[in-house]
């Protein structure tokens, strides 16, 4: 069992193939939400994910500045749902920030939230910085982490 982080072109076929199918698996499936997963961002990321038993089962990705917005943000956060309320979400998301603070050199991040989760990711340091927001039906908030 393992963290890995990749840019697009050092992942395997199966580990793209693996990414995809679990994006789609909770993003599409059973958040009963139809929408393009593949919107052409991932080719310029980084992707942080978690490996148990040969498979990956926690994942997201990082976002360079000028991709989604100004700053660096993370998105597509999610875990298998056999494997969630295990702390494998909050663990990868302080892997991306101290990644992103040690390794990019960045100290602001910008999410766009589920609504639900807005406490969650208070609680790693994010801040409110707009009104609640339909996204593909699902209300959202952008949220930013400043380390500064």
């Amino acid at each position: 069992m393992a963290w890995s982080i990749k840019k697009f072109n050092q992942l395997s076929t199966e580990e793209i193939y693996e990414i995809l199918q679990m994006r789609n698996e909770v993003f599409v499936v059973e958040q009963k939400c139809a929408y393009q997963d593949c919107d052409g961002k991932d080719k310029n990321a980084y992707h942080l994910f978690y490996t148990a038993k040969g498979k990956i089962i926690s994942y997201l990705r990082i976002l360079e500045k000028g991709i989604s917005y100004k700053e660096i943000s993370i998105g597509r956060v999610l875990t298998k749902k056999e494997y969630r309320n295990k702390g494998l979400i909050r663990e990868g998301m302080l892997m991306a920030i101290h990644f992103i603070e040690e390794n990019l050199g960045e100290n602001s991040i910008r999410i766009s939230a589920q609504e639900y989760l807005k406490g969650f990711y208070k609680s790693l340091g994010f801040k409110e910085v707009s009104q609640v927001y339909l996204e593909d039906d699902i209300p959202h908030i952008e949220m930013l982490y400043s380390s500064n």
